[in-house]
């Protein structure tokens, strides 16, 4: 074998070594004068080289690189996040007396205009603000509150009870027993309430 093929041959054989430290498992055919080497691991590349140049380069494989995901880690991460996600309880904040005060929406089971101001109906406290109502009304809409009448907003989860009247109004029912009047034109905003109904499909249509 002349000098040349030799320096050729253990360059070839210091790259098998070189590439066998990667990440992967190497699998090298006969290494001649074309040769292709395959690395699976991580990164899933073919390298080619030609004797001429000894110059190495990926070439297209068809199957993308793989990725070990731990099922059991995986769902104890989601389950954790799930909790986490249950405490983020949306509040509100607003001035009171000449204090911030921060009240849990959820506690909120209706918001009613009185003059320039809304009062928000909060167990066992109700909190008087300078605001118009339709401006809470379109504030407090993506943490699911509805408007039911010109007057009055209240908090979907509070209510426990629609009953339909002769008028083609509707009476509701929040938690603590206070009522309110459904007009007809806020009667379809009702269809909110749930998002199953059975048997009463005509209903607030």
């Amino acid at each position: 074998m002349s000098a040349r093929g030799s320096q050729k041959a253990i360059a070839r054989e210091l790259l098998v070594q070189q590439l066998a430290h990667t990440d992967g498992e190497v699998s090298v055919s006969a290494l001649r004068e074309n040769t292709i080497c395959s690395i699976n691991g991580r990164r899933d590349h073919t390298f080619e080289s030609t004797a001429k140049d000894l110059y190495y380069e990926p070439v297209t494989t068809s199957s993308p690189p793989l990725t070990r995901i731990d099922a059991a880690n995986l769902i104890r991460v989601l389950r954790r996040l799930e909790v986490i996600a249950k405490h983020q309880v949306s509040r509100i904040a607003f001035k009171a007396k000449g204090r911030i005060l921060f009240v849990n929406l959820a506690e909120i089971v209706a918001v009613q205009a009185e003059g320039n101001y809304v009062s928000l109906r909060h167990r066992p406290n109700a909190y008087l603000l300078r605001e118009s109502l339709s401006s809470m009304a379109e504030k407090l809409k993506p943490y699911g509150f509805i408007r039911i009448h010109r007057s009055v907003v209240v908090n979907m989860l509070a209510v426990e009870e629609i009953q339909p009247l002769p008028t083609g109004e509707y009476r509701l029912r929040v938690k603590g027993g206070v009522e309110y009047m459904v007009t007809r034109t806020y009667k379809a905003n009702l269809r909110t309430l749930a998002q199953l109904w059975v048997g009463s499909e005509h209903i607030c249509g």
